[in-house]
């Protein structure tokens, strides 16, 4: 028996399965970006889903979350509906690294946008339908 120890690893989620980790969130309308983000994180960990958090991907490119296997988690809260186009071209500037795999795009309203972005899959994930609320 060898005493080489190998690191075990986490297996490399899906988008599937960080989706289906996002679908436990409840949360208030009143709850800030921040606090939204510590939630997902929370819900990321339980999951265990390996996620760096604020990843730089580069110089003045900051990712909300990075997950493991290069699926990005870009958060949008606030009061007004994102602006479609200035999302999809932050997305579409973000998937053009070889890290982005794939992309989740975190709002309050569902927000339509492309299934591919880049040539990369796009999932929006709207918090109000966690409610049974359609916006």
């Amino acid at each position: 028996m060898s005493d080489v120890q190998t690191a075990i690893r986490p297996p490399i989620p899906t988008p599937e399965e960080v989706l289906q980790a996002l679908s436990k969130l409840r949360v208030s309308s009143v709850i800030d970006e921040y606090s939204l983000q510590k939630q997902i994180q929370e819900h990321l960990d339980n999951a265990g889903i390996s996620y760096q958090r604020e990843y730089r991907l580069a110089p003045r490119t900051r990712l909300d979350f990075l997950v493991q296997g290069g699926i990005l988690i870009e958060v949008k809260r606030g009061r007004q509906k994102p602006s479609r186009k200035k999302v999809t071209e932050q997305l579409a500037r973000y998937a053009a690294f070889d890290e982005i795999q794939a992309i989740i795009l975190v709002v309050d309203r569902n927000l339509h946008l492309a299934r591919l972005i880049q040539g990369k899959p796009c999932h929006v994930f709207g918090l109000h339908k966690l409610w049974g609320i359609a916006l």
